[in-house]
């Protein structure tokens, strides 16, 4: 490590495989908290680096719990977070609407860091049981065609940083990694991120990776499409900046996407959007994200108003509603 923190400190950049030794040696206990910190801190002030994030991308899931699931081809829809928004549980709405228009999902999320409701919370407001067991995933997805992956149960190494980056109270490279270290390993993702500069590492890590992504977001700041204004969104086939109206939708006030102050405020607005009585703007936001994320499942072969009718009707006709309702009845 002291060699590690030299070349830090020389503004010299970490190969993948040394990260990923890093990441394995820490859930280890070989380094004291210190030089941990050290190196968090050193990593967060210089930026990191694709090689670096994609090493300890591979160390997190080289140590934590694999989920192999019986299918080819599935997508996780999920934001970086972090955009201090309190947005209601858009990602996590977005994926029942995908998986009710018969596409399969494998969700992967935690409890809310910076607002009112993450994905865990909403869906263990419902008595949701969250489990590791294959046998039981596995069956969710070919029943119902989702499946939610709570982070905790898989990411071992993220116990051993926790308290560190507790202490730290600014964001390190752990708060980039968790879009990338879903156990399944999904070919494909559509990523919400809060500004360009992450949107731009991503895409290169997507590259790398081989996945088929989209990658999203909000001029105004939010790591979702929020239809507060103009997004950008790219994915495998494009680069563009979209304005609401070219979906079809009108432009949403940020009031109508905040998630409340409680989990049961949010909880109703899930419901709401999936039981088709939420505030206009709240369905239109769902039914905008889960349009891209059919787009990347589809490589790009329909187009936005053919997506957008797909998620529509998943809504429309009670199919993302029955969706969940199945998803919560195999999972109680």
């Amino acid at each position: 490590m002291k060699e590690i923190l030299a070349k830090l400190l020389n503004h010299e950049e970490l190969s993948r495989e040394e990260m990923k030794k890093i990441l394995i040696g820490i859930t280890q206990s070989e380094y004291p908290n210190e030089q941990v910190t050290a190196l968090l801190t050193a990593l967060q002030m210089r930026g990191v680096t694709v090689d670096e994030l994609l090493g300890f991308r591979d160390g997190i899931l080289e140590t934590g719990v694999p989920v192999p699931l019986h299918c080819d081809r599935y997508i996780d829809v999920v934001g970086t977070g972090g955009d201090r928004k309190n947005t209601f549980n858009i990602s996590t709405t977005s994926c029942f609407v995908i998986a009710g228009a018969g596409y399969k999902v494998a969700k992967h999320g935690n409890y809310a860091a910076t607002s009112t409701s993450g994905a865990s919370n909403v869906i263990a407001q419902h008595g949701v049981q969250f489990t590791d067991d294959l046998d039981q995933l596995n069956r969710c997805l070919d029943e119902c065609g989702i499946v939610y992956l709570h982070a905790q149960l898989f990411a071992r190494a993220m116990k051993f940083v926790g308290p560190i980056r507790k202490a730290l109270q600014f964001p390190t490279i752990f708060n980039l990694l968790g879009p990338l270290v879903n156990p399944s390993q999904p070919s494909c993702q559509l990523l919400g991120v809060a500004n360009l500069d992450q949107m731009r590492l991503y895409q290169q890590v997507y590259q790398r990776l081989g996945i088929d992504y989209g990658i999203v977001n909000s001029i105004d700041g939010y790591d979702e499409i929020s239809l507060t204004g103009d997004f950008k969104v790219t994915t495998n086939q494009y680069e563009r900046i979209f304005s609401p109206s070219d979906l079809g939708f009108a432009i949403a006030r940020p009031d109508e996407l905040v998630a409340g102050a409680t989990e049961q405020e949010a909880k109703a607005i899930f419901d709401a959007v999936l039981e088709n009585h939420a505030l206009p703007a709240q369905k239109n936001i769902v039914l905008a994200n889960a349009a891209f994320g059919i787009q990347v499942l589809e490589r790009g072969a329909l187009s936005l108003d053919e997506c957008i009718a797909k998620a529509r009707e998943s809504i429309d006709s009670g199919k993302a509603l029955a969706t969940f309702r199945k998803f919560v009845e195999l999972n109680s």
